[in-house]
């Protein structure tokens, strides 16, 4: 078994590391330090860390004026607060203004599991993608999350980093190095893609291990940019290995597979199957149980990768 880790507990550690490093980087919070584990910095550099309150609306307006004054501000909440209560917030004030403001929301998706349908955010890639100058990052795992918070920071404009609630398995050694914009070959292949981002990329792995033994090559991405997403690589891929499908903890609309299928469909159309929640709301349950229930499992990407073979010219 690989060993497991929170992404968002490595972005607080990640942050005060960053924060010894560029006086400039300051955090902001919306009553949820405990969870988003910027309680980390907030404990370190307490005079640069700005606790707003339940008021994510002016979070990111406080972001942005921080921003504009030269500081490197990273703001965080649950992903159904941000972008949700304060979409217009970031499209006016951040996006337009091309301020460099870090969104780091974390509970994104089912794995918020107990919470239910009203703090599983679903549909939260789909608004940011929309918003023209955004860098978006899903990070697969712990590692991979520290290179992308480094690289957020490091990198001038808009980024939202999207983190979930739970723990996931390391499926990076440390000599990993992220790089915004390039997808990861995580395993090669010649019969078919799996692309995958944040909690499905081991699944995806699992998948390809299980096609392996029936003879199915698959290659494996990790697309941890979603935007602005590796072209060639998805290009690369569709002339390769003529199949591709996708995976994500998001609604089967505007997110990853909504964006391979754009690019496919204007340079190299090849069958493609979709693993992701199909236009439902999510519920109260247990992590594990929830991605059973919503087909967010190996299994189903295997399933989804044989459809897509069927089609296969």
């Amino acid at each position: 078994m690989a060993e497991e880790v929170a992404p968002r507990e490595v972005y607080g550690k990640t942050l005060v590391e960053l924060g010894h490093e560029n006086p400039d980087i300051v955090v902001l919070d919306a009553d949820l330090s405990p969870s988003t584990m910027t309680h980390y910095f907030k404990k370190e550099f307490p005079e640069r860390f700005f606790e707003v309150g339940i008021a994510e609306q002016n979070m990111i307006g406080i972001a942005c004026g921080l921003a504009a004054s030269g500081k490197i501000p990273f703001a965080s909440t649950f992903a159904v607060f941000a972008p949700g209560r304060c979409f217009d917030q970031i499209r006016v004030s951040v996006a337009q203004a091309k301020l460099n403001v870090k969104i780091v929301p974390t509970h994104s998706g089912l794995t918020v599991g107990e919470d239910g349908a009203s703090h599983q955010a679903l549909e939260d890639l789909a608004l940011i993608c929309s918003l023209p100058g955004f860098t978006v990052i899903v990070p697969a795992d712990g590692i991979e999350t520290a290179g992308a918070i480094r690289a957020a920071a490091a990198h001038y404009g808009p980024c939202y980093v999207r983190l979930i609630r739970g723990k996931l398995p390391l499926v990076f050694d440390n000599a990993y190095r992220f790089e915004i914009g390039k997808a990861v070959t995580m395993k090669q292949g010649t019969d078919a893609t799996i692309m995958a981002i944040g909690t499905m990329v081991a699944p995806a792995l699992e998948a390809a291990a299980v096609l392996a033994q029936e003879g199915i090559s698959c290659r494996v991405l990790n697309m941890s940019t979603l935007k602005p997403i590796d072209e060639a690589a998805v290009l690369k891929a569709a002339a390769e290995t003529g199949a591709i499908v996708t995976a994500e903890e998001h609604q089967e609309h505007g997110g990853l597979g909504s964006t391979v299928a754009r690019i496919t469909a204007k340079h190299k159309p090849v069958p493609m199957g979709f693993v992701a929640v199909k236009d439902k709301f999510g519920m109260s349950g247990k992590p594990a149980e929830l991605l059973e229930r919503y087909g967010l499992t190996s299994r189903e990407i295997a399933i989804a990768v044989r459809e897509a073979l069927k089609r296969k010219l």
